[in-house]
């Protein structure tokens, strides 16, 4: 396993890098000692939520249009809601089959749109201490060694699953081999990147693979999603066709994971917009 080295932020000169805690190479929190002994404790999502560009000191909790931590908090809420009504019996004879499947689609339309902000926000956290004045903007960087770009950049992409399976199933004349390999294949591998995405993001809340912190908002988000994505990938094994019925493993914990799993992300979403101004209000 390697060894913890130091963060991506730059410091100043004469300061002093401390006590680097995370998973494997992963650094998720570290200390910065000034060279009059100030110490400043350092943290990789705080640091990425709450210090940016795009975030740091504009709007308020529940209304900041101008900030793209609260746009993703609102995007993700959307999408979370079309996954939870979606999958209920009394909704789907409300609207109609086909319906039902355009909510699923766009529900994870949502779902890219708000994943793509939490990219660019992440690829944009300041390599400073504050917030990165003179910093140029990225769409994109290769920073495989931060915990959060690699758990980004692997929710963007399951969340491009979701467009794929959604939008294949729009087609109600797909015979059993077509939906396997554009339905259900596509839900798997995005439930399996939701999952991998999701334990990041705890271990990174966690420096470590457990923590027990149930009065902060940044764990309840995490535990939170990492439970939404474990239920997704329960729905996604359950819905597996079984070739000699042509019909899934069973529908009834299809809709419960589905249900249950945009439940979580949609607690989860809500919850990202006190986080984003949490510090702030503290201060």
């Amino acid at each position: 396993m390697a060894l913890l080295s130091a963060s991506y932020v730059t410091l100043p000169a004469d300061w002093a890098r401390a006590e680097p805690v995370g998973l494997g190479p992963f650094v998720t929190r570290e200390s910065f000692r000034a060279p009059d002994g100030f110490v400043v404790s350092w943290s990789s999502r705080a640091h990425r939520k709450q210090a940016g560009r795009f975030d740091a000191g504009r709007g308020s909790t529940w209304w900041a249009p101008s900030a793209m931590g609260w746009w993703v908090g609102v995007l993700f809420a959307i999408g979370s809601i079309c996954f939870t009504v979606g999958p209920f019996p009394r909704f789907v004879d409300l609207v109609g089959t086909d319906a039902d499947a355009v909510v699923f689609f766009v529900g994870s339309i949502f779902f890219t749109s708000a994943a793509f902000l939490q990219y660019v926000q992440t690829v944009n956290a300041p390599h400073a201490l504050t917030a990165g004045a003179g910093e140029r903007f990225r769409f994109w960087t290769w920073e495989p060694g931060r915990i959060d770009w690699s758990g980004s950049l692997v929710q963007l992409v399951g969340t491009v699953f979701f467009n794929v399976t959604t939008l294949a199933a729009l087609d109600t004349s797909l015979n059993s081999t077509q939906a396997h390999r554009l339905v259900w294949v596509p839900d798997a591998l995005g439930s399996v990147c939701f999952l991998v995405a999701s334990g990041l993001a705890w271990f990174e809340v966690s420096h470590g693979w457990w923590s027990w912190h149930p009065r902060s908002l940044s764990w309840r988000i995490t535990a939170l999603n990492l439970a939404g994505s474990i239920a997704f990938g329960l729905s996604a094994i359950a819905s597996k066709v079984v070739t000699t019925t042509g019909e899934p493993r069973s529908i009834m914990l299809v809709n419960l994971g589905t249900a249950v799993g945009g439940l979580c992300f949609l607690v989860g979403a809500i919850l990202l917009l006190p986080e984003r101004t949490e510090a702030r209000r503290s201060a």
